[in-house]
This record gives C-alpha cells, structure tokens and sequence, in this order.
C-alpha cells in the first residue's frame, strides 16, 4: 500500500508534521534510525548509575508551552506535566552575588538593583508580550504571522526587533550599569553557539529571557524530555500513524512507496539519500548551507546537589532549573569568540541542568543526574569531562566530591546518535542572521527539497529548539501542495 506521507527522522520536528498531516487524515509513518524515538529530546539510561536517566540533547524547554504547535496540541491534556522552577536561571560570578532571573520579574528587577529599571524596560517589556514575540520568533520568515493584528502586539513585536540590534551589535552594554545584568542575558545568548555580540544571539537572548518570565517559564518535563516524545507519538498513533524505529534511511531505495516524504535532517542527509534526484540548483544550494560550531556533551551522576558557592548566600542558584557558567559578559564572549576561531577556550562556555531541582523523581537510591554541554570547535574530539569539571569547581568548591560518575560525548562523536548533528552542531546549521532567513536556501519555500519532498527539520526556519514550528511550517506546505489540504496557520 502507498502511503500518504512518510516522514524520515522521529526528532520533535519530525514528530510535529507527523501529527499535523496524520490530523489531516493522511497515513503517515515515521522512519528513525535510533532504537528509540525522539531525537534530540530523548531521555536515555546511559548505564551510569542504577535508575538514573540523562536527557540526551534537549533538557530544559522554555518554548514546549509557548510554540504555537505545543500550545494547539495542549502537551498536559497528553499526559505532559511540565514543572517551573522558582528561579528561571542564574549565572554565577566570580567573587560577586550571583546574578539570578526568576519566575517572577519584580523579584529578578529588585536582585538586579541599578539595572533593574533597564532589565524591565528591555526584557519585561518582551515578556509582556511573549505572544507577539514569539510569533515573531516562530514564523516560517516569509509570511506576516498570525495574531500581530492588534496595535499592542505589533508595537511589541517593534520593540523586540529593537531590542535585538541594540544587544546584538556593539552597543549592547550601553544601558547596563553592572557586570550582573549583562552576564545574565548574555548568558542566554550563548545558547546560539556564535560570536557575541551577534544579532541571532541577541534575538536567541530576548526570546528566551523573556519567556522566563512569562506562562510556565523554563519548564522541565517530569520524568525527562521524553514525555514529550511519547506524547507525540501516542498522538500520531491514536490518528492511525506509526512509528517505525531501527530503521536507517540511505538511499531512495530505503524509502517505502509514498504520496510525500518529509526529512526531519539536515540537507546534508537529504542530499545524500535522494542524491540526483534533487534538481542542480537546489542541489547547489544545499551543499552551500554551513553547520555551526559544536558542543562536548558531559553527564555527571551526583550524590547531592551541585554545591554552588553565593556571596549572597539567599540559595538561589540551587533553586535555579539552568545555570549558565561562564563568568561575565567579557569572559564568555572571549571563550565564544576562540570557539568560533577553532581553538578551545580555556574556561568554555558551559550549560547545566538539574532536573531533580523541580523534579526529586529523577533520584535514585540517593544519586541524581547532571547535564551539562560545553561549547567547542565543530568537529573536536576533545574529552571536556576536565574542563567541564573545573568550570563547575569554580562556582562550586567541593563539586568533585559530589560526582559519582561522569561520560563525554565529544562534538566529532555527537552525529552517532543524532545524525543531524554535524560535527557537533545541536541547532542543525549555524546560527547566523541570515541563515536564520536564508535556511537552508533564501526561496519563497524553504521547506521543499525536490518534488514533493519536503524538508521539516530545524535545519528551516525558524531554526533550533523544542517547538515544533519547522514540522508544523513543512507539513502545512505539504498538505497545501501535494494534496490541497489547507491548514490554518497556528
């Protein structure tokens, strides 16, 4: 039998135009080369210690509530529970207070003291109106999103815009007055992976630094972000959809007969299993998208908490669902700017989760997991389980005494378990501003490939993160082209 649709790749990306099309009443199968679905959210037993699962890639989801697709498909009435921790973020400094975002944005304005009238002007402004921003931030970058008609909404999304070439260019310290307030949204910039300051890391900043304020702010999933992906595919399968794992796509040959076929991959895989089939321009084009720096990924087993140091001694790092280790603004920017140039930094830029802070389920028999990423050339094969350390040891004296067990995946082995991830590079391209347009190519489609083929992975826009907006864009393309379904925009 023909199928409808089959779409290759069980990322959140793959999942969400599964769904879509599958809601549409087309028969969808998705195909994973992985013996479990999910892709970058899934949460794995790694064999470190007895009960303790790490979250492979993805950890802490601040848009798994806020993207359009999530909030249509409603993650808890599938089963999703998504917890909040009191404090967003926090980004320690050496001999100062930690600068700290919480939930509540009064509270993150009074820690921040001469730069909390800026932080709300800038930030809180953004976070009043997150919706707006994060149509913005969402969109397919070729048509107005919905749900600007409004004069509120609009003038938020101006000032977004603004706020973006103002921290994105050199004059992004012109409105702080402390070194707290800039290593806090710079923090959250370095989650693009570029040079800083950059316009993309400015928008990646804004975007995110306003969510922590906002709805359930950087949630964590119970249980992992796996629940996530079970959700997902519970769903498809309930609409007569499948899931087919262990499955590796190569070439044309792999693929069963189909109506359309969806890539959840980054071009370099599509253009590798449909070789010829893919016009010469188009082919071209693909060749010429550029992957990113990458990342060593190191997971810790605990016996405690990370015992971070404070002079302020208010705990509330400890309470803090991610922190961000990196120094100041000065310190990670410089670490950034020798990734971007191939050397490793000798203090990187490092991301760290805690699950268990908002969710003891994650313990077991006393030990727990800790999540960690650092930033580092494309392609290293560097063990960062050291430097890692002493980053963490740097902020936390007596870190080492709390790790039971620790592995590193270096940037040159990421691609073993998520092939989109090419020489280490977890958002599937650079992020630039504009390959965050032009992704993979600058066409009025970004999303077909050849024919009807389509691409849905973050390597289209709008680009990395848990959101499921690229699957969305590409199967309402899909949908609309191959077989003159129209699905209203979210």
């Amino acid at each position: 039998m023909v199928e409808d649709a089959v779409v290759v790749g069980s990322g959140p990306n793959g999942l969400a135009a599964a769904v879509t099309l599958a809601r549409a009443g087309l028969r969808v199968t998705v195909l994973e080369a992985e013996a479990t679905a999910g892709g970058g959210a899934r949460t794995l037993d790694l064999g470190l210690a007895p009960g303790v699962v790490h979250d492979l890639c993805s950890a802490v989801h601040p848009m798994a509530w806020a993207s359009p697709f999530f909030r249509a498909f409603d993650l808890g009435a599938h089963g999703v529970e998504l917890l909040t921790p009191e404090v967003s973020y926090a980004q320690p400094l050496d001999g100062r207070p930690a600068a700290v975002a919480h939930r509540s944005l009064d509270a993150t304005v009074e820690r921040l003291g001469p730069d909390g009238g800026a932080w709300r002007s800038l930030v809180g402004a953004a976070s009043e109106q997150w919706e707006a921003v994060t149509a913005v931030a969402l969109g397919d970058k070729r048509s107005v999103p919905p749900g600007l008609g409004s004069p509120g909404r609009l003038l938020g999304a101006a000032r977004f815009g603004l706020g973006v070439l103002e921290q994105g260019t050199p004059a992004w310290n012109r409105r702080w007055r402390t070194p707290e307030a800039a290593a806090l949204l710079t923090g959250v910039a370095a989650h693009s992976i570029t040079p800083l300051p950059s316009l993309a890391g400015a928008g990646t900043a804004l975007l995110l630094a306003a969510l922590a304020h906002a709805g359930d702010g950087w949630a964590i999933p119970r249980g992992g972000s796996q629940a996530i992906v079970d959700a997902l595919v519970r769903d498809l399968r309930a609409h007569g959809g499948d899931v087919v794992t262990g499955t590796r796509v190569r070439s044309r040959a792999d693929l069963p007969a189909a109506e359309t076929y969806l890539f959840d991959t980054t071009p370099r895989t599509l253009l590798e299993v449909l070789g010829d089939d893919v016009p010469d321009s188009q082919r071209r084009a693909l060749h010429g998208f550029r992957y990113g720096d990458g990342v060593a990924k190191v997971d810790f087993v605990l016996s405690g908490p990370v015992p971070w140091a404070d002079p302020a001694h208010d705990g509330a790092i400890a309470r803090a669902g991610t922190v961000h280790v990196g120094g100041t603004r000065e310190q990670m920017a410089d670490a950034e700017a020798d990734v971007h140039a191939g050397r490793h930094a000798e203090r990187p830029m490092v991301l760290v989760s805690d699950p268990s802070v908002v969710d003891p389920g994650r313990e077991s028999g006393g030990l727990r997991p800790l999540w960690t990423y650092a930033h580092v050339p494309s392609g290293s094969t560097h063990d960062l389980t050291e430097a890692v350390t002493a980053q963490l040891e740097r902020f936390a004296p007596g870190f080492r005494d709390v790790v039971v067990a620790s592995r590193c995946v270096p940037a040159a082995q990421m691609a073993e378990h998520n092939q989109n991830y090419v020489g280490g590079d977890i958002a599937a391209g650079a992020v630039t501003m504009w390959q965050m347009i032009a992704r993979p190519v600058l066409r009025a489609n970004p999303y077909r490939a050849a024919g009807r083929v389509y691409l849905c992975s973050a390597s289209t826009p709008p680009g990395p993160g848990v959101h499921g907006m690229p699957g969305f864009h590409a199967a309402r393309r899909a949908l609309r082209e191959v077989f003159g379904v129209r699905v209203p925009a979210l």
